[in-house]
């Protein structure tokens, strides 16, 4: 997202198969977060559906599968270069 956005460097991109599935993946980013000494500031995880977790430079989005599909956030911020981890 460098030299794209203003809002973030990176954009985290995932998602679960069940809201019990999103929530536990936002948790566990908001921890290893936390624990790294970033302030996090976190949404959406009352409805699961779509958890957005801003860590500053790096915002994760972490979606139900359904919400992902829809949104498309990829080919919304198509120009901007992947970077795929495992």
């Amino acid at each position: 997202m460098q030299h794209i956005s203003l809002v973030a460097d990176y954009f985290v991109i995932c998602h679960g198969n069940s809201d019990t599935q999103v929530q536990s993946i936002s948790t566990e980013i908001k921890k290893r977060a936390e624990e790294s000494g970033a302030r996090v500031r976190i949404e959406g995880m009352d409805t699961a559906r779509w958890v957005l977790i801003d860590m500053g430079d790096v915002v994760a989005h972490v979606f139900h599968r359904d919400e992902r599909e829809y949104y498309s956030l990829e080919r919304l911020w198509s120009d901007a270069k992947a970077v795929e981890f495992a």
